[in-house]
């Protein structure tokens, strides 16, 4: 299975990440917030039929909420997992993940050939080519609608674009760079759709239901996020969201960096050594693979005093200035950061700000009771129940 951008090395990783970097710019993310709020309208709809539940398990409906939104994001195609709609495929994207982490703790399912041979390995490459296949229809389909467009002139183009702007999916994007030539092929767009697609969707849900079940555990941090949201849309809990909005959103924003730094959705990563480096005296050779506990690292006392304690205020501006820029890393550093960052946290504001519009919630299970897992992602081990209420004004 090929990550694109997540596995490549050398080169390939640099010309594919200056093609792919545009792609995630301000402006490009604006044009996909329609999805953002839709999608997640479509969440609160369901959540409100549920409101007489003793309790909700957030886990199932945020992740198909969030691969909804990166399916219409990525590949400008409504897969309806919130809707029960296109479930080979759907049930495709929630196994793999599964195959992925079995694989990785079965020591005998290493080997190529050992994994191959094993039910493991057929289920994996079963749902994997459904993932493929997928992809590669929505990628033929694409291309064969922009070639038969009709050709424009400049001049028709600068009259019509306000009137006809159509908002691009990531796809969109790269098909546009293929067929002006750029270097990357049919292949590489399906590389790259398919790691957003199997990574997108998973990583931002554990960012966004961790956010919940903190939020909904301290009633006066959930106060201070309601009193920023009433500033910004009164007691309209229906109309979309905006960029504005979204800036205007600074103490939520602190709120889910907060959680992140608690519980960061990719808690180890994994870095290859390219030269020899030598800590406290010991040698480490070129070729070693070095892991960071990112889980660790943001409970570092010296970078987060009573690490243990959940207090967004960390995260305002005269409380961070002077944080050691890799102190607080969930989505990584350096060169090789996280491309998405910028729509991850983006997608969560829009999503939990939507949910919290429309009702209070109260986490059910303390933390001390709350036990997480470390797969592909940090995961609950348990559903996250929360009880839901009509939102009130406090």
């Amino acid at each position: 299975m090929c990550f694109g951008l997540y596995s490549i090395t050398g080169p390939k990783w640099r010309s594919r990440r200056k093609i792919l970097t545009p792609s995630f710019h301000f402006r490009v993310l604006d044009d996909f917030l329609p999805a953002f709020n839709d999608q997640s309208m479509i969440l609160v709809k369901k959540l409100h039929s549920l409101i007489d539940e003793k309790f909700v398990d957030i886990v199932p409906l945020i992740i198909n909420c969030t691969l909804d939104i990166v399916c219409e994001t990525m590949m400008g195609y409504r897969i309806g997992a919130q809707q029960g709609e296109n479930t080979d495929y759907v049930n495709a994207i929630h196994n793999l993940a599964d195959f992925f982490n079995k694989r990785t703790i079965t020591p005998w399912l290493w080997s190529d050939c050992m994994f191959n041979f094993s039910s493991t390995g057929r289920g994996f490459n079963k749902d994997l080519d459904i993932l493929h296949s997928f992809t590669k229809k929505v990628i033929k389909e694409k291309k064969k609608a922009m070639l038969s467009q009709p050709i424009v002139n400049d001049s028709a183009k600068k009259d019509d674009e306000f009137q006809i702007k159509k908002r691009k999916s990531f796809m969109d994007l790269l098909l546009d760079l293929h067929l002006q030539g750029e270097q990357i092929t049919e292949e590489g767009i399906q590389e790259e759709v398919d790691t957003f697609m199997f990574e997108g969707h998973d990583t931002t849900a554990m960012g966004i239901i961790f956010s919940l079940y903190c939020i909904g555990l301290y009633p006066e941090i959930q106060k201070k996020i309601y009193e920023e949201l009433d500033s910004i849309f009164g007691e309209n809990s229906e109309r979309s969201i905006t960029m504005d909005d979204v800036r205007n959103m600074k103490y939520l924003e602190c709120v889910l960096k907060e959680s992140q730094r608690l519980f960061p959705s990719v808690p180890v990563i994994g870095r290859k050594l390219n030269e020899d480096i030598f800590y406290k005296g010991r040698k480490i050779p070129k070729g070693t693979t070095m892991h960071c506990n990112i889980l660790a690292l943001h409970r570092n006392p010296k970078i987060f005093p009573n690490p243990e304690v959940f207090d967004p205020e960390r995260f305002l501006p005269e409380n961070s200035l002077k944080r050691h820029p890799y102190g607080y890393v969930p989505f990584s550093a350096g060169p090789r950061n996280c491309i998405g960052q910028k729509f991850a946290l983006l997608e969560e504001k829009v999503v939990v700000s939507n949910i919290l519009r429309n009702f209070q919630i109260i986490s059910l299970d303390p933390r001390d009771i709350v036990h997480t897992k470390i797969e592909f992602t940090l995961r609950p081990c348990q559903p996250m129940r929360l009880k839901l209420l009509r939102r009130t004004k406090f």
